[in-house]
């Protein structure tokens, strides 16, 4: 027998598919923004031993000279982001969803058995809710990392008109850096995510757009039969 199990809201699911494309769109322009001013790489004594983006890698995305393009497309779709992440915490806070979110004690402790459980070395995962301890985690620093970009992404644009926001951020070149880590953080999020989905299956992928899924629940041929056991009142021979 299956049986309809809803599994998202539809505003969860709006903020999730509009977060999405907007976040891209981010990303994409940030590159574009990026080629002019390439400054990151690791480096010991003036001597480079890695360079984040080579030359080759912003011809094969043609993200050289396009900084103006990339600038517009940036500072218009920073609005969305903000808005849909400010709208998304709201939610949560109103509709109790931070309750599933938030990481718990034992949150920390049994992401790690999570893990070694997708890398198959541990054969049973954690009890969990709607989200295991990993996922609350990683979710719930998305939240965090969102607020940051926002900061240091303001400190970088207006730095004389947000100048304490500059300060707090650490100053101009340090909001930069703490920027592009963010970056690189929702870049490594979403192959991680991707990569979950996958292992998860359609099924699961189909409850995000739909917001129910279809479980099966076991008939009455599959129940095991209840056997009652004598009771021993003491009065036997």
């Amino acid at each position: 027998m299956r049986k309809i199990k809803e599994k998202h809201s539809l505003a969860m699911r709006w903020f999730h598919w509009v977060n999405f494309p907007v976040l891209t769109i981010m990303i994409w322009s940030g590159m574009l923004i990026y080629w002019g001013n390439d400054v990151y790489t690791l480096s010991i004594g003036g001597h480079v031993f890695f360079k984040f983006f080579p030359e080759g890698f912003y011809r094969f995305f043609h993200f050289s000279s396009r900084l103006a393009e990339g600038m517009a497309f940036h500072f218009f779709m920073m609005w969305f982001f903000f808005l849909n992440g400010f709208l998304y915490v709201v939610y949560s806070i109103i509709s109790g969803e931070w309750r599933n979110l938030f990481p718990e004690k034992k949150s920390f402790k049994e992401a790690w058995l999570v893990l070694l459980h997708d890398l198959h070395i541990r054969k049973t995962a954690p009890p969990q809710g709607k989200y295991n301890a990993a996922q609350r985690i990683a979710y719930s620093a998305i939240i965090v990392m969102g607020f940051g970009s926002i900061a240091t992404g303001l400190a970088i644009y207006k730095p004389v008109q947000f100048n304490w926001l500059c300060w707090l951020c650490g100053g101009y070149h340090v909001a930069r850096i703490i920027h592009f880590i963010l970056t690189l953080g929702y870049v490594f999020f979403f192959l991680i995510h991707i990569l979950q989905v996958v292992l998860a299956g359609w099924r699961n992928f189909q409850s995000v757009i739909t917001g129910f899924e279809v479980v099966k629940e076991p008939s009455a041929e599959t129940v095991p039969p209840v056997t009652e056991t004598p009771i021993d009142d003491g009065n036997a021979n």
